[in-house]
């Protein structure tokens, strides 16, 4: 068998160098992290070719690990396709599908595919349930959430959807009536945007914290986007809300160099659930749609 026919290593090649990380890869793909190693050095060796650089610190992919990585993730989105297909034929996929999804994520990027789906599966009922509130999944008998950051009910699975981080951010118009942050000290005394429903709160970085008061304070990330939109102050986002607006000028990001704790977006549902077609074929729909998505963004 050569390097390419082997589908299982081809898969574990494409996770590695979509999460960046073997031992990520393995948790997603429920393999041993010396299983997930072996796969990869396999598929190496089978086509005498080094497709990543490896140290103890991080993971670089070589020019030819990159050509691959495109065409892997083209063959396994038709194997992807190839097994929906035959899901469809074994049983017509009906039922409901209740999804959660955060306001801002889902107006951007969940909504969006809604059509395409619907044309796929006319016979899933979906309901989607937009908020910003942490919904009890086993409560509400929802089926999947789309949520940010760290997972920590026990009783739940993650998938990896995008990488993530929270950016701070303000109009041209609120940068050019009240300047820029030089530092998180000045940061504190700006007109902060903050999400929720507390007054005061805490903007979160890698290695510190800030104590920060609300010029505004809004339960509703979407409208605190648009608030922010509108010149009103500065505000703490997910990227993937405020990517569009970033690359269009239309806002303008602060403090780069601080770096803020990442919060990957994943693709929440009950462990002990046995997941119904309708689900999977849902699941992967997703997970194809936001790994274009991140092609697309760069």
């Amino acid at each position: 068998m050569s390097g390419l026919d082997d589908l299982p290593a081809l898969r574990v090649f494409e996770r590695v160098v979509s999460l960046g990380s073997l031992t990520a890869a393995a948790a997603e793909l429920g393999l041993s992290l010396a299983a997930t190693s072996k796969r990869l050095a396999n598929l190496e060796r089978r086509n005498g070719i080094q497709l990543l650089h490896r140290s103890t610190r991080k993971l670089s992919i070589t020019p030819e690990g990159q050509t691959l990585y495109l065409h892997a993730q083209r063959i396994l989105s038709e194997v992807r396709h190839a097994q929906d297909a035959l899901l469809q034929q074994q049983q017509l996929l009906s039922g409901s599908l209740r999804i959660t999804s955060p306001n801002s994520f889902g107006y951007r990027h969940l909504l969006p595919l809604v059509s395409e789906f619907s044309q796929r599966y006319p016979h899933i009922q979906l309901q989607l349930l937009m908020s910003d509130d942490v919904k009890d999944m086993l409560a509400e008998r929802l089926d999947l959430a789309i949520r940010y950051g760290s997972l920590p009910d026990s009783r739940l699975v993650g998938r990896h959807l995008l990488p993530n981080k929270r950016v701070l951010c303000a109009a041209p118009n609120y940068l050019q009536q009240y300047g820029a942050p030089m530092s998180l000290t000045e940061l504190a005394r700006h007109r902060c945007i903050v999400i929720g429903t507390r007054n005061e709160t805490e903007w979160r970085f890698r290695d510190s914290s800030i104590h920060v008061k609300a010029f505004i304070l809004c339960n509703d990330g979407e409208a605190c986007h648009r608030l922010a939109l509108q010149g009103l102050g500065v505000v703490m986002k997910s990227y993937w809300d405020v990517a569009e607006d970033l690359q269009k000028g239309n806002l303008v990001q602060l403090l780069a160099d601080e770096a803020v704790a990442d919060a990957p977006i994943n693709l929440i549902y009950p462990r002990s659930q046995d997941l119904a077609p309708r689900v999977k074929v849902f699941m992967r729909f997703l997970q194809e749609k936001m790994a274009q998505l991140a092609q697309q963004m760069g």
